[in-house]
């Protein structure tokens, strides 16, 4: 690698491409073969047993989530929680998970568990993923960590202090149409990237009001996708002027009716990645499409990265894509489709993948300080809408190796 002062984050990248695969295959090996306290490993593996898993959020994602944590060879569901107690019971059930409890309190202070994954409502989760951690629980959040790059990066260093890993959603960067794009943008296929757009919306949910309460919003449900694939494919936001607004004041939520709505339902980014490049995000809770939101075979590109020599598209939400389409000068500017397997890729599958990571030393793509930068560009967003100003974003994550 070279070691000049002016190598930059593309040559990084460019050099890591090469060595990824070798590198990862040593660290697992490696690891594999240590004997080191968990301490000394900063959160190690864990050893001669599957990893305990503790479920806490027990609503709506757990249709989606439960079938993986099910299917996961590296954990044993120990325990479930949620305020309703009778959504406690009913996932120990569908899970056999021999415990469920009503509070987080009681559950940290039940049978042991190894790992949190933690399911429960936006809002909620700083405060759960703190308190597990200082419990000193391994954690898995969804989006967000945290509402604000603060939380978010103080629960990076409580984890390091207390020798414990947290990782978060999205997932994104973990699929094969995540690699082939990123790929292709190390390689120079596109020549000199200058832009990108990604739009995610739909009409917003109806079974619960955490979406449309203060610190909610479609930009931490819905933008948070877009930012982490644009940020991890070109560059960490370097500065962010943002403008958002609520089109639809009033939602009518199942088992309360009609609320006030806190959080902005529509909003539009445009993010500096540095060296001249830019990205433009959108998404809402008002945007009407003709197939479904939880169709995954959407046909209409929700991503585009444009360069100097070529053009690229994502079909599908990058949540669950099923095709990246390339053009290129070289090839004549036709687009052709490429990287339509999933190659087993699940937008829930964070969770797993972690557990995996606990017990065999894997490293997945996704990161704790990549989902921090995120939750920072999201607050520079808002903080950009509140004051009429570009708002510069201090913090930034390592390249990602796609070996």
């Amino acid at each position: 690698m070279n070691d000049s002062p002016d190598l930059t984050r593309r040559d990084f990248i460019k050099d890591t491409v090469t060595v990824g695969t070798a590198v990862s295959a040593i660290h697992v090996a490696g690891a594999l073969a240590s004997a080191a306290p968990a301490a000394e490993r900063g959160g190690g593996l864990i050893r001669d047993r599957k990893v305990r898993v503790a479920v806490i959020g027990c609503g709506n994602v757990t249709k989606s989530y439960f079938p993986t944590l099910l299917a996961s060879p590296y954990i044993e569901l120990v325990s479930t929680c949620d305020i309703i107690p009778q959504r406690a019971e009913a996932a120990a059930r569908k899970l056999s998970a021999p415990h469920h409890f009503p509070h987080i309190d009681k559950l940290l202070a039940g049978p042991p568990f190894d790992l949190l994954v933690n399911l429960t409502d936006m809002q909620q989760h700083f405060q759960i993923n703190r308190q597990a951690l200082l419990a000193g629980k391994h954690v898995w959040s969804e989006k967000p960590l945290g509402i604000s790059h603060d939380e978010a990066s103080s629960l990076l260093e409580l984890a390091k202090e207390k020798g414990v890993r947290i990782l978060g959603a999205p997932t994104v960067v973990a699929s094969p149409q995540f690699a082939f794009m990123a790929q292709a943008i190390r390689e120079g296929k596109l020549g000199r990237i200058s832009a990108a757009h990604a739009s995610y919306g739909h009409l917003g949910p109806s079974w619960s009001s955490f979406f449309y309460d203060r610190d909610g919003g479609s930009l931490f449900d819905l933008g948070v996708y877009n930012i982490a694939t644009l940020t991890g494919l070109l560059e960490p936001a370097k500065a962010v002027v943002a403008m958002t607004s609520v089109v639809t004041p009033t939602r009518t939520i199942a088992g309360r009716g009609q609320i006030r709505v806190a959080a902005e339902d529509n909003a539009m980014l445009i993010i500096d990645h540095g060296g001249g490049t830019m990205s433009h995000i959108q998404c809402g809770f008002n945007f009407y499409y003709a197939k479904e939101h939880s169709d995954t075979d959407q046909a209409h590109h929700t991503l585009s990265i444009i360069g100097s020599q070529g053009t690229m598209h994502l079909a599908g939400y990058d949540w669950a894509p099923h095709g990246v389409d390339l053009a290129t000068r070289e090839s004549g500017g036709k687009l052709k489709r490429f990287a339509t397997d999933a190659g087993g890729y699940e937008w829930q599958c964070g969770a797993a993948k972690m557990a995996e990571m606990l017990a065999t030393g894997a490293k997945p793509r996704f990161t704790a300080p990549h989902a921090a930068h995120v939750a920072d560009v999201i607050a520079a967003a808002h903080q950009s809408q509140a004051t009429g100003k570009r708002v510069e974003v201090k913090s930034t994550f390592e390249p990602i190796v796609l070996g």
